[in-house]
């Protein structure tokens, strides 16, 4: 007997035109006075309506008045903020519109706008009603799944020239269950069909889905009062900013776990996504980051124990989630995920990770040379590495003189680099998501005499200003900051500096854009994580929404419109400040241009920067597919397309490498996996961009000998001459 068997018996098909759950429910909704769903149940198959509790409804009280009166962007709780809940809240528990039918939707609509009004008051009902309803309907859709495959996915048709929307979240919602039947029927054919391709038989796919779709069913009819709460509370928190959110009395434990970093796990940030959990950022030194494979916005479809069946965590409680990829040192958690690069959501990828604690010692900074030859002349460039603004608070409360921290270890760095020669230095804070803010602003200090770092103004247009008041310098010379999308926070605080300063120049792609900064407030029933307070750059632009731009770009795979504050909604906007007093020591405007045009003629020329950019277009095009066919026989042709794509690209790469080319798609993922698990090896773009980053620097070098220095002419002739 499976599972679900023993926790249910299911119901026949669902038929258009039945009365049955779906439509009585819906009669509820538009009968009940105040609006709501009676539902009296005594079948053990039955769904039970979760109610909300008095702890929630005065912690919702609470939560609204601080979002009014301590958050900083200024927003009343309006009739149009009560229908943009509304949508969010549908959204969140039915983002790809395959569970509600129109008619539900329309029968939900006359709340649309009273959600407002009664959430300042804490009156929960109207969102616990709609949570009720789409949870109902969720385990409907289940059911009908599970018999369409009792009735054996062989005699699915393939023939047809049907063809499946990829991304439903703009699509009009289905008229009503008929409709939805139909949809439901091609979202199992895709997964039939993407399963096939990858060589698995109809057993094993039958069972797959059939363990799916039993897991989330169970899960449906386990939902909780603090379910639909956190849910309702996180699109009402979520109307503010996409960093304002509610946190149950659980997942404030889990919160406050991962900031002390006291367990054991694989150091990944984790976030909700509909029916997921998305991976958000990888933790610099963790089990995660050092594998290799997991990448930010992949979607965990399943968590598997060593020796163990995967357990299907779709629809399920993202502290559940997180509780089941925790474990005890060096033992293995294999993730299956659906990549942040997957154009279908039925094709992913099994991970292997060992856990382990995160250790200081391994997210801290690291250095390297480069050796260049220009015209006779040889140049050796530095290069620190910087995956995250680290301090050891607890040994520095401690007197430790020895305390680790980003600043204190890029000091020394900087002299070992000096100690070798080198006439350059390029830090890379690439994929550093942030940290400490006042490493960030120590950091700056080390190449500036003194003077402001960043501005932070809070919601009562109160600017505080920090400084680097330490007049002496680690490094006067050349400086090139490297950057991508996912440098975040802390990380666009020091980039933002060396550009505003003339201390040196920006180059990677625009960063994350996180430009604000949240408080963890206490309520009676769990937490409110809030945002209070904005940074500014030196001079007056915010690093919010915008990021920095860097001074000269190179493209990423990072795709931009998934990742990044501009990515999220109600992001709050750039704004500017007044600038505030700071030294510009080199004007980089008489040379830019040709630092530019030489870094294009580099790339035009260079075979790795075509290899990427093909990459680039191939990944672009494939997220610019809305729809997949159906039909065996054209999919299959997809397929095949997309796979010898795939090896084109990576045998073209292995051909400059000297290296034997592969033979199929299979040993190239093979490969891969190799590779991702072996420590000593990086990733090709990464040391492309490292070297280019050099590039620039012996360009600059060769242009203007005194490039960035915060010596004065005078100063550095004086220097020169007495070399």
């Amino acid at each position: 007997m499976t599972i679900a068997e023993k926790t249910f018996v299911r119901r026949a098909p669902l038929k258009a035109g039945r009365m049955g759950v779906c439509k009585a429910l819906t009669v509820a909704l538009l009968l009940s006075a105040p609006f709501g769903i009676q539902a009296k149940t005594t079948a053990p198959e039955a769904y039970t309506p979760v109610a909300p509790t008095i702890d929630q409804a005065r912690a919702n009280i609470l939560i609204a008045r601080q979002l009014q009166f301590t958050h900083f962007r200024d927003l009343g709780i309006s009739d149009k903020l009560s229908g943009d809940v509304f949508d969010a809240y549908l959204n969140y528990l039915d983002g790809q519109r395959v569970y509600l039918t129109g008619s539900d939707v329309q029968a939900l609509d006359r709340v649309r706008s009273r959600l407002g009004s009664a959430l300042k008051t804490g009156q929960l009902k109207p969102g616990f009603d709609i949570y009720n309803l789409v949870q109902q309907r969720i385990i409907e859709r289940l059911q009908f799944a599970l018999d369409t495959i009792d009735d054996g996915i062989e005699n699915l048709n393939f023939t047809s020239n049907e063809s499946i929307l990829l991304d439903r979240s703009e699509a009009e919602w289905e008229p009503d269950e008929k409709a939805l039947d139909e949809l439901w029927v091609k979202r199992i054919k895709n997964a039939v069909l993407a399963q096939r391709l990858n060589g698995t038989d109809d057993e094993a796919i039958t069972d797959s889905l059939k363990r799916r779709y039993e897991g989330q069913l169970k899960r449906a009819y386990q939902a909780r009062s603090e379910d639909a709460f956190q849910a309702y509370m996180n699109a009402f928190t979520g109307m503010w900013d996409p960093h304002t959110s509610y946190f149950s009395p659980r997942t404030s434990e889990n919160f406050n776990i991962n900031m002390s970093l006291s367990l054991e796990g694989i150091g990944a940030v984790l976030q909700a996504d509909n029916e997921y959990t998305k991976v958000v950022r990888l933790v610099p030194g963790g089990p995660a980051s050092k594998q290799g494979q997991l990448q930010p916005a992949d979607r965990i479809v399943s968590v598997a124990q060593e020796s163990e069946k995967p357990v299907n965590v779709i629809g399920w409680r993202l502290d559940e989630v997180v509780d089941l990829i925790r474990g005890p040192r060096n033992s293995v958690v294999t993730l299956e995920v659906v990549p942040a690069s997957a154009t279908d959501e039925t094709l992913t990828k099994s991970i292997s990770i060992s856990r382990d604690e995160v250790k200081l010692e391994e997210q801290s900074a690291s250095k390297d040379t480069i050796e260049f030859e220009r015209n006779g002349e040889k140049y050796t460039v530095g290069v620190i590495t910087i995956p995250t603004f680290y301090a050891d608070f607890r040994a520095m409360q401690a007197g430790d003189p020895l305390y680790k921290s980003t600043t204190r270890d890029v000091r020394k760095l900087i002299t070992e680099l000096q100690q070798d020669g080198v006439d350059g230095l390029v830090m890379d804070l690439r994929n550093n998501g942030g940290g400490a803010l006042q490493e960030a602003n120590d950091l700056v200090g080390l190449f500036i005499d003194t003077g402001p770092t960043v501005q932070i103004r809070n919601s009562s247009n109160e600017v505080q200003v920090l400084n680097d008041d330490d007049a002496s310098v680690a490094y006067d010379g050349p400086l090139v900051v490297l950057t991508n999308r996912m440098s975040a926070s802390a990380s666009e605080i020091f980039a933002g500096a060396i550009q505003d300063y003339g201390r040196g120049l920006v180059v990677g792609s625009q960063t994350f854009g996180k430009g604000t900064v949240q408080a963890v407030r206490p309520l009676n029933h769990g937490q409110l994580k809030i945002t209070q307070s904005k940074f500014y750059r030196v001079s007056g632009g915010s690093t919010q929404h915008k990021g920095v731009i860097p001074d000269i770009e190179i493209p990423s795979r990072i795709d931009k419109t998934r990742i990044g504050e501009d990515a999220l909604d109600h992001a709050l906007p750039w704004d500017q400040i007044e600038a505030v007093p700071h030294t510009r020591y080199f004007d980089f405007s008489g040379i830019i241009d040709e630092l530019r045009k030489r870094h294009d003629d580099r790339f035009a020329s260079s075979p790795e920067f075509s290899l990427l950019q093909q990459e680039i277009d191939f990944l672009k095009e494939q997220r610019q597919r809305d729809t997949v066919s159906l039909n065996l026989g054209e999919r299959t042709t997809q397929q095949e397309q997309i796979e010898r794509t795939r090896l084109t690209i990576a045998n073209a790469r292995r051909e400059l490498r000297d290296e034997k080319p592969f033979e199929s798609l299979d040993e190239l993922e093979d490969w891969q996996d190799q590779q991702a698990a072996d420590l000593s090896t990086t990733d090709e773009e990464l040391d492309f961009v490292i070297r280019e980053g050099g590039n620039i620097m012996a360009d600059m070098l060769e242009l203007d000998n005194r490039m960035a220095s915060i010596l004065s002419p005078q100063q550095f002739a004086a220097q020169a001459e007495a070399q």
